[in-house]
């Protein structure tokens, strides 16, 4: 299926490893041009030249936690093209106890997973409603529906994206610009394994086991039975980024697995 995003220029943030990675990949491989962020410039610098041969890559390290790297970010983006289609990927999860979460952790939290979104957003959006044409996708989360106890100032944070991209979207009515969000399933990434791993280390399991025993707790209530893959949440959120979803406006799309149990 041809998306008709041949061209267009994307910037996907937080996109040198997992989820994001995958959706800088799929975006490529549908011929547009796009732009891959990260905090680290070694990183930025590896992951630009390795999708040298898919397509048109360029690569901008910036810590979007703050608005001085956020707006970095735009202007080096600004130097490249006119921003078609943004993708407020970058985030940050932890599990933690509500009553030991400290107000500056809160903060930081809050800034990367939401902030950087507004601040790019309220960047690039004025361009796009210009233009009569973009499209913007918030990397949203399950967890913003149904927020999960144990990491309750992540889930806020997603709950936080998924109202901030219906209400960008009713700024759009009658143009050919959409703003939606993706509650996305729990997702197999470097990251999850990464912190698995330090779990299973400290309480004499295995990261198979851990995989196996969430969807019998947490999980239980998945359809899907196992972590997505970043490619299967990457193929909705390329079609988000589509011509063919111009009927898809403020929604908050479910990449979720079946894991939220209601019809609406």
């Amino acid at each position: 299926m041809d998306l008709h995003i041949k061209g267009k220029l994307a910037l996907v943030t937080g996109s040198t490893s997992g989820v994001g990675k995958a959706i800088a990949t799929k975006l490529l491989e549908e011929g547009a041009h796009v732009i891959i962020n990260g905090r680290s410039q070694k990183r930025v610098d590896v992951v630009t030249q390795e999708f040298q041969s898919i397509g048109t890559v360029y690569g901008i390290a910036a810590d979007i936690a703050t608005a001085v790297g956020a707006e970095h970010l735009f202007s080096a983006a600004q130097a490249i093209g006119n921003v078609d289609i943004l993708v407020n990927n970058v985030g940050f999860f932890e599990f933690k106890p509500f009553f030991q979460v400290t107000d500056s952790e809160w903060s930081k939290l809050f800034d990367l997973n939401v902030m950087s979104g507004v601040w790019l957003t309220r960047a690039l959006m004025p361009r796009m409603l210009e233009q009569n044409w973009g499209r913007i996708v918030f990397i949203a989360s399950e967890a913003g529906v149904k927020p999960n106890p144990e990491m309750l100032h992540y889930s806020v944070t997603k709950t936080t994206q998924i109202a901030l991209a219906r209400g960008l979207a009713e700024m759009t009515k009658g143009t050919g610009v959409t703003v939606n969000s993706a509650l996305v399933a729990p997702t197999w990434t470097e990251g999850v394994e990464v912190f698995l791993n330090k779990i299973a280390q400290g309480s004499g399991t295995t990261v198979d086991a851990m995989k196996t025993d969430y969807f019998k707790a947490d999980g239980v209530t998945s359809l899907l039975q196992r972590f997505a893959t970043v490619d299967e949440i990457a193929d909705l959120v390329v079609f988000l980024c589509s011509e063919n979803a111009s009927a898809i406006n403020g929604a908050a799309q479910r990449v979720d697995g079946g894991i939220i149990r209601s019809i609406l």
